[in-house]
Order: structure tokens, then sequence, then C-alpha cells
């Protein structure tokens, strides 16, 4: 059985659309919410899902023990980012090495890296008079959107595009295959813990 956590930062879709997608799975659990904001609507919807989560704190994030024994002791194997606005510090990368995704709702490299997430992703690649824009789903090393890409897909930038009706058709391939593409590493014999 693998034990999933999900690092959130804001309202949870994509961390709603993987607890629903894993809700009776036989063999991966969703064990843990984490969250960076005590507002953060992700958290609400660990509530309503029964699912445990934790508030973290920077200092111990980063200069800390990253929250590694909290990890331990709710036996997770697996991180997924899903709208986590913090940079993963290396302490967390090295003991869950190739076992951290993340979703970028560009197509990487183009408009990734610091301060390159949300509706300022849709508004540079509005601007930029982009055809085509879309999701990158990639595995988390120690710098921003720089892991190993797991999958892409594409959609459409349309002339009217404002970032909002761009962010809604990114959010689309994002809860079609997010939760997918998780089981499908998952299913692989290769991850051991």
């Amino acid at each position: 059985m693998h034990h999933l956590a999900i690092f959130a930062s804001g309202a949870g879709s994509n961390a709603q659309a993987i607890i629903n997608y894993f809700k009776n799975h036989p063999s991966i659990r969703i064990a843990l919410i984490v969250s960076n904001k005590p507002q953060a609507g992700v958290l609400a919807i660990a509530e309503r899902e029964n699912i445990p989560s934790i508030i973290i704190e920077k200092e111990k994030f980063f200069r800390g023990d990253a929250y590694l024994p909290e990890l331990k002791k709710a036996t997770i194997d697996f991180i997924v980012l899903a709208g986590f606005l913090w940079k993963v510090p290396e302490k967390l990368i090295e003991a869950y090495r190739n076992a951290i995704v993340n979703i970028h709702p560009a197509l990487l490299p183009k408009y990734g890296g610091k301060g390159m997430y949300g509706e300022k992703v849709h508004e540079t690649v509005i601007a930029n008079k982009e055809k085509e824009s879309g999701i990158t789903i990639h595995y988390v090393d120690e710098h921003y959107d720089n892991g190993d890409v797991i999958l892409q897909s594409k959609c459409p930038v349309m002339e009217d595009d404002t970032p909002n009706t761009l962010a809604q058709r990114v959010h689309v391939l994002e809860h079609a295959n997010y939760p997918k593409t998780i089981e499908k590493i998952l299913s692989k014999p290769t991850i051991t813990r």
C-alpha cells in the first residue's frame, strides 16, 4: 500500500481530483495533506474527506527537520505537489529522491522557475502570443520546475483568451492527467521505501 502526502498552498482543486480518484483504490491511499497556509482551502477539503493534515512553518521546513518525522510517522512513501508554492528543501528531496512529483501549468522548460505560478504563467503565455500551452508533470529536484518530465499535455491558446479562460482549459488537463499519472508511476515495481 502506497501512502501519499499532498502538499498544497491554495484552494485544492487538484488535491480534490486526486482524492476523488484514489478514494477506494486498492493500493494507493491519500494519508496526509500538508499546507503552508492556515487559510488554504485544501485544509477544508482534508477535514471534509477525513484526511489528517498539518500546517507547516517556514523555519522548521527549510532550516529544521523539513517535517520528515511527521511524514515518516504517517508512513508517507510518495509526495504530490499540487499548487504548493514553496521550494522543496534539499533534506526532503534527499529523503524522497524520485518520489516527489509536481504539476506545472505550462509546457516546461518554458514559463517555469521562480515566481512563475498560477495566473502569472497564463498572463505570460498570452502576452507572448503562444499558440499552445498545457501542463507538465515532473519529478522534483533541487531547482524550481527542473526535474525529469514525466508527462506533458497540450491545449490551444485562443486569440481572445484571458488568463482565467486559459487557466480553465489547463485545469481540465490537470484534473484529467495528474491522478492517472501518479497511479502509473506507483504501479511500476521500482518504487520501494
